[in-house]
């Protein structure tokens, strides 16, 4: 049996099921919704995603901790019983019958803190605010033992598999490489690398489309240094990785705005295992490995620079001449 094969299938049938959920909750926002600046709709997929997935892990690796971005306090307050019946609402249109006691405690699955030998990661809706605009975000997930990535997963339903199809899975095992697949449960399976390519006239960054989740001030001076004057492809959440990971961008910076700010570990573990498998290269903005090791927080590391490899020490000098 191929290393993590079993975990594999949980885990890419429970992501596909979580961004199914979170896409029928997108659909139903309305010009209304954003108007009133109302939040409930990505707070309810937040929570349904990450009830179904932490429900998938609990079934089928009994005892397995999870560090999750979520928990349970607020739904669990009388006031909150309306909230928590959409919850169980769009979990019962998935097939998931389910009390509320039930769907508490597996959100509550999500609370480990610290690090463990063993341990999956969970970003139930990473890019809220692509969420709410109904534009991109992603469903994250990955399995780390002793510190290293072996598994990820990144649902993202509105990336085009191809022009026919939108929704996209991406993931990845250690040493396996990377692969997309279409999100409608298609057979369709399709291995895939970054760009080889090196003509700076070609070559195009990925960032966040918040100016206040990295410094694009700083961002364009690399880019200038460099000699790229392509406009940046911005769009929310871990997506980002996915496009650099099938070659439709080259580097990815998550640069920090604050010098306290460490970067939560669900925002990226999914996606860092995905670029590097399709041949890529992820680290801080030093240059240093990401370490796992820590808990819910990068905390030994600045920020994240992935790239198509080829140009990773030369994205990296150009960080230092920049920020020196």
């Amino acid at each position: 049996m191929p290393a993590f094969e079993h975990e594999l299938e949980v885990a890419l049938t429970a992501v596909r099921q979580a961004s199914q959920v979170c896409a029928a909750i997108q659909a139903e926002i309305t010009p209304d919704t954003l108007a009133k600046q109302d939040k409930s709709p990505v707070t309810v997929a937040d929570y349904s995603s990450q009830a179904l997935i932490c429900r998938a892990l609990q079934h089928a690796f009994r005892g397995d901790p999870v560090i999750a971005e979520e928990d349970a306090a607020d739904l669990r307050k009388p006031e909150q019983a309306a909230f928590l019946g959409k919850i169980l609402g769009h979990l019962a249109d998935a097939g998931v019958l389910a009390t509320n006691d039930a769907v508490c405690g597996w959100i509550d699955l999500g609370g480990t803190n610290d690090f463990r030998p063993r341990y999956w990661t969970l970003d139930p809706i990473d890019g809220t605010k692509g969420f709410l605009r109904g534009e991109q975000y992603a469903v994250s997930l990955a399995l780390i033992i002793h510190g290293e990535i072996v598994l990820g997963v990144l649902g993202c339903p509105n990336i085009p598999f191809n022009s026919q199809t939108t929704g996209t899975l991406f993931y990845a095992v250690k040493g396996g490489g990377a692969y997309m697949e279409p999100l409608d449960e298609s057979a369709e399976r399709v291995r895939i690398q970054v760009s080889a390519a090196t003509d700076r006239s070609t070559l195009r960054f990925c960032e966040s489309v918040e100016s206040g989740h990295s410094k694009q001030d700083t961002a364009a001076i690399i880019a200038e240094k460099l000699g790229i004057t392509a406009a940046p492809v911005r769009m929310d959440s871990q997506a980002k990785y996915g496009v650099v990971a099938r070659g439709e961008a080259h580097v990815y910076l998550r640069l920090p705005t604050r010098a306290d700010y460490r970067e939560k570990i669900w925002d990226h573990a999914g996606g860092v295992l995905v670029v590097t498998e399709a041949g890529g290269t992820v680290t801080d903005v030093h240059g240093k490995p990401l370490e796992f090791t820590h808990g819910r927080e990068l905390t030994a590391n600045r920020g994240v620079i992935a790239t198509t490899g080829n140009i990773h020490a030369e994205v990296v000098a150009a960080y230092a001449a920049a920020v020196s």
